[in-house]
């Protein structure tokens, strides 16, 4: 009877707290706000629905922008500056938002100053700016699969085609736009280089015949105004909005002609742009005054103006389309506007350098 009894009483201690598996305190909400703390290198995770932080996460050395796996279930941190201080960071940190937690992070090695994130095609895009490069970063392998350079100075941001085969760059100091396109690589008359003599086959064709032409990339560099920082593309896919912050303008480039079909003016110094989610407005956050300006995209004019009380710098679009939200540095805040009063409803107090803002759903 002693055997039975033992097993009992065994089952009955409580499990330390230690052995048991860690989990958040508070879940992560979906959908969720991510913020960064540039100055505390952190990740916050929002509540949208109470505008309360739910979690600090380590994001790694002085974190700039942020982008979000399409499960949702992923961020990944670009780490701008080294440990030195000066620009040349390399690495990428990713956290686990269900998790809450830095996972290891990925080495860029010799590619250095990350500081635009992008997907697209289920891969991740960065630029390196003291590289003047675009990277592709496989998520399975963690690792770096491709590399354009754009020949200009301080490739900024990045954003991508959803099929991941339009990849657009900003590059500040240059006053460009790098529009970098996968296409069928042009063939010399006679056939492909290395084809073999008297129209033999070439290796790796179907019934002599190639299946597919090669591909390649194709770099178009467009000027545009100084200072060339933010931008976002329409969501048609068609245009090609930028942020000049020095010529305090915005222009619009052609993404089909490789054009700036319109030049409009813009807010003082110019940071950051969005499009509205269903393309009727284009937001400008501004590091030099107190108001964000509002765009009408289609008549390319002012819609109006929105009292923040302080300069702001990231924006990001609500995944419903219903609010946009802007991070307020001078003020460790990020507001929360309501997209039909144009009108600040909200804030949320962040600790030191809120800058870079994304949007987490988990499908």
């Amino acid at each position: 009877m002693l055997k039975p009894l033992l097993a009992l009483t065994l089952l009955a201690v409580p499990v330390s707290p230690l052995a048991r598996v860690a989990s958040p305190v508070v879940p992560t909400p979906s959908p969720a706000l991510l913020v960064l703390e540039k100055a505390q290198n952190t990740l916050v995770i929002v509540d949208p629905a109470t505008l309360s932080i739910v979690a600090r996460i380590p994001a790694g050395e002085d974190p700039h922008e942020v982008a979000v796996s399409d499960d949702g279930r992923i961020a990944w941190v670009t780490n701008y500056r080294g440990r030195s201080g000066g620009p040349g960071g390399n690495t990428i940190t990713p956290i686990d938002l269900v998790a809450q937690k830095a996972l290891p992070v990925i080495p860029l090695g010799a590619l250095r100053a990350p500081h635009g994130v992008a997907t697209g095609g289920g891969k991740l895009f960065v630029t390196a700016e003291q590289s003047k490069v675009v990277a592709r970063i496989d998520p399975a392998t963690q690792s770096v699969d491709w590399v354009v350079g754009t020949g200009e100075d301080r490739t900024h941001m990045v954003a991508v085609s959803r099929d991941g085969k339009v990849v657009l760059t900003t590059n500040v100091n240059s006053a460009s736009v790098s529009i970098i396109e996968q296409r069928a690589l042009a063939m010399p008359a006679g056939g492909p280089p290395g084809a073999p003599p008297n129209g033999a086959p070439r290796a790796g064709a179907v019934g002599g015949q190639i299946t597919a032409p090669p591909m390649d990339w194709h770099v178009t560099n467009v000027a545009v105004g100084k200072g060339a920082e933010g931008m976002d593309l329409s969501p048609d896919g068609r245009e090609l909005w930028v942020a000049n912050a020095q010529d305090a303008t915005v222009s619009i480039v052609d993404i089909a002609t490789h054009r700036v079909e319109k030049t409009i003016p813009s807010t003082r110094a110019a940071n950051r742009l969005k499009f509205t989610r269903d393309g009727r407005y284009v937001f400008v956050s501004d590091l030099g005054g107190n108001d964000m300006l509002v765009i009408d995209a289609k008549t390319r004019t002012p819609h109006t103006r929105i009292a923040l009380g302080t300069n702001s710098e990231g924006i990001v679009m609500s995944a419903d389309g219903t609010r946009v939200f802007t991070t307020l540095n001078a003020r460790d805040a990020v507001a929360a506007i309501d997209l039909r009063t144009m009108k600040v409803i909200g804030e949320v107090k962040t600790g030191r350098g809120p800058d870079g803002l994304a949007w987490a759903v988990r499908r």
